[in-house]
């Protein structure tokens, strides 16, 4: 009898949309490739949780994205029901999700990521802060959600409100282009540039449909590119993620060529839209969509 397969999808956090999106294509791939399919929205309630997931299913595709998705927490309920679920365990998903603590393992790694620190909430519109421009980011948010670029003459009090926890990760901001790297266990799948046509690479560019021109292979030097699959797969093995991650970078040679890159965060739960990054690279690699998914289902573990 085909494995019975539960999606795990939507959720609570403030990427539930894109999480809904990410399951149903997944869903739709997983039932080609022949698995029997049931799609869960993941309750809050653990009891409501715990009964979706009952009787147990054979493996848990996790399609959730954000805190409590891809931040361990869930992770850590399906170790407990000794159901393997795809992605990262809760050790390398908490540490990835976390900025700051995964970048002090990139850099003990040799992988050269922006300098940054963690301010309190209270500090970004009245503390010191660097000269202009720089980043402020949720330390534990995914898909560039509440990222902000503060240039000069900018208004800081944009940031009085900064509803994404107590602390707020501040970088400098790096100029040039920005890249990703898709890992697929201990293989790096390519090297996408993404060109959003406005603005930067934010939430609204990444799942708005013709706001991003996608380009695979990217263009940009050889060494360039090898360089970024060494680094991605390099911190896919440092954190202690398995199946698939993607690592984002940004790749500044608006001074020098061939530049320098810089290590962004890693993903462990990449997002699986008709319009996400993942599918694209496998596809790019001869790999097609229901393929990827059954490879995933197929290397599920779980940490019981």
């Amino acid at each position: 009898m085909a494995k019975s397969v539960t999606v795990l999808m939507g959720g609570w956090s403030v990427e539930r949309d894109v999480s809904l999106d990410s399951g149903a294509a997944c869903a739709t791939a997983l039932e080609h490739c022949g698995y029997r399919v049931t799609c869960v929205d993941a309750p809050r309630d653990i009891q409501k949780l715990i009964a979706a997931l009952t009787p147990a299913p054979d493996v848990v595709f996790n399609a959730l994205h954000g805190r409590y998705g891809e931040d361990g927490a869930i992770q850590g309920l399906l170790d407990i029901m000794a159901v393997p679920y795809t992605h990262s365990g809760v050790l390398a998903s908490a540490l990835a999700m976390n900025k700051q603590q995964a970048k002090t393992i990139f850099a003990a790694h040799g992988i050269p990521c922006p300098d940054g620190q963690v301010l309190k909430r209270a500090q970004l519109s009245g503390g010191e802060m660097p000269e202009p421009p720089y980043v402020v980011k949720p330390v534990n948010e995914g898909s560039s959600v509440g990222v902000h670029i503060i240039r000069t003459g900018d208004n800081r009090a944009l940031l009085e409100d900064w509803p994404y926890g107590c602390d707020a990760l501040v970088e400098p901001y790096i100029p040039g282009r920005e890249l990703t790297v898709a890992v697929m266990d201990d293989r790096a799948l390519g090297v996408t540039e993404l060109r959003p046509l406005q603005g930067f690479y934010d939430y609204e560019a990444k799942y708005t449909d013709g706001k991003t021109e996608h380009l695979c292979p990217a263009p940009i030097p050889d060494s360039v590119a090898e360089q970024a699959k060494s680094y991605a797969i390099t911190a896919h093995k440092a954190l202690g993620c398995r199946g698939v991650t993607r690592a984002d970078f940004r790749y500044d040679d608006t001074e020098a060529s061939p530049g320098a890159l810089s290590m962004l965060e890693v993903n462990t739960q990449p997002g699986m839209t008709p319009l996400s990054l993942v599918p694209e690279q496998a596809a790019h690699a001869g790999m097609e969509f229901p393929q990827l998914v059954g490879w995933m289902v197929e290397n599920a573990t779980c940490d019981a």
